[in-house]
């Protein structure tokens, strides 16, 4: 299928490696020219030469910063040019007991969560609403849904931008822009690794161990991959999404047991 977005133009952040790189890679196989983003430039020239060798082509574009901070989102914003896509990623905050964490600790997490995509969304969404195409995807997390105990500063900052994006999502999308969460589950990431680790205070063959027998616990029976989550991401930036806006999309191998 031809997603009909061929020539667009996205910035995505937080793409030198999963999830956000899996976007990337999906959306320059459908032609679109990428802008990415990450704190590591390193890392994230290795990102770029898989996604050019994948999707000889496209132009990619690369931006090291903290996109967290008002410096790093103006960086990426000019390089990037005119955005018809913007896929909103930042890495999670750390798991932890809510007991631990103080103020700044919940400042951190919704800067970063919750108002470094709301202002990217600001930043981007009169521009496609005047040339009457836009598509907005922002990563959050399954722990919206189905809140994750240990994931307390994820699960508050997140949901407050679902908030935000249930009103804002219904204002622009007669101009052509919608604006959609994609929610992962559980997905082979350096991230899962992390809050694995957390939870369960394991390392080394017992978390290797560990990560089998929660795997086997997915109705789907394995983790998802980063590759299968930007196939989504791109269907969402597609011109055939377009009457799909303000949704939760849920991608987590069925493991979530309810209904709605």
């Amino acid at each position: 299928m031809d997603f009909g977005i061929r020539g667009r133009n996205a910035l995505v952040c937080a793409a030198s490696k999963g999830l956000g790189l899996g976007c990337a890679v999906a959306l320059a196989k459908e032609g679109v020219n990428v802008t990415i983003t990450a704190r590591g430039a390193e890392v994230l020239e290795q990102a770029a030469a898989k996604i050019r060798a994948e999707a000889p082509g496209v132009t990619v574009k690369t931006v090291a910063g903290d996109i967290t901070t008002e410096a790093g989102r103006q960086q990426a914003l000019d390089a990037a040019g005119q955005i018809d896509i913007l896929v909103n990623n930042a890495g999670g905050p750390p798991p932890g007991n809510f007991r631990d964490w103080g103020r700044e600790d919940w400042i951190k997490a919704v800067d970063a969560n919750m108002i470094t995509p709301i202002l990217l969304i600001k930043a981007v969404v009169d521009g496609m609403a005047a040339r009457k195409f836009g598509r907005i995807v922002n990563i959050t997390s399954s722990a919206v849904k189905a809140p994750i105990p240990i994931l307390g500063l994820s699960n508050g900052a997140r949901s407050g931008l679902h908030g935000f994006v249930a009103g804002a999502s219904r204002q622009v999308t007669k101009d052509g822009v919608t604006i959609n969460n994609l929610l992962p589950g559980r997905f082979l990431t350096d991230r899962l690794k992390q809050t694995i680790g957390a939870q369960t205070g394991k390392a080394g063959a017992e978390l290797e161990a560990e990560f089998e027998k929660q795997a086997a616990s997915i109705p789907a029976g394995r983790f998802g991959t980063a590759e299968e989550f930007g196939q989504v991401c791109a269907f969402l930036c597609s011109v055939q999404a377009a009457y799909m806006t303000g949704q939760n999309v849920l991608l987590d191998g069925g493991n979530y047991p309810g209904s709605f």
